[in-house]
């Protein structure tokens, strides 16, 4: 693929996020269809079909990318030893995206988001303990989908309840109620 081609799919694809996280705050995630998408995003539907196959892979798309970025852009340096995704990072983005994701965890599509969400962050989790250097005396899999739905878990309750605590004590939390299970699963 030329550069320009890359390019142009790039463009594509953040035009068409924008638009699904543009409509998910004007009228929540059920009520969009692909129609309102490409109508607001001014795309075809044969570029929306060449790019994902409905609106929730363009909602995974979107919560990967994010989940990325989040990933890339904590300092090394800043990371906790015991930190093995960026969890204070989502925090704060879901806190700063409250009515968003608030429309998400309160719509019918939430199965799929959490569903996605836990696979995903159970795989970087996964990845991470494995890249640790540690040993563990429980399977590393079963570690990391523990450890991605006490998250999950966490996330909902916060949200469901109006964020009363800061994304940092929500993190101190998190880290309070796991690290403990994951410091007692390692072979010492």
């Amino acid at each position: 693929m030329s550069e320009k081609q890359d390019r142009r799919s790039q463009r594509t694809r953040h035009l068409l996020s924008e638009a699904l996280v543009e409509l998910i705050r004007e009228k929540g995630y059920n009520s969009i269809t692909v129609s309102d998408i490409i109508g607001r995003a001014n795309v075809g539907r044969s570029t929306f079909y060449a790019h994902y196959r409905d609106k929730d892979d363009l909602l995974i798309g979107e919560l990967d990318r994010v989940i990325d970025v989040l990933d890339q852009h904590i300092p090394h340096e800043s990371r906790e030893e015991n930190s093995f995704f960026p969890s204070l990072g989502l925090l704060r983005h879901v806190g700063e995206e409250y009515e968003l994701y608030k429309a998400l965890v309160w719509s019918s599509g939430v199965d799929l988001l959490f569903k996605h969400v836990q696979k995903s962050l159970s795989q970087r989790i996964e990845q991470s303990l494995q890249g640790s250097g540690k040993e563990f005396d429980v399977p590393i899999v079963v570690l990391a989908n523990f450890v991605a739905g006490s998250f999950l878990t966490l996330l909902k309750w916060w949200l469901d309840n109006k964020m009363i605590y800061s994304p940092e004590q929500m993190d101190e939390i998190f880290q309070k109620l796991t690290l403990p299970g994951i410091e007692q699963a390692r072979i010492k």
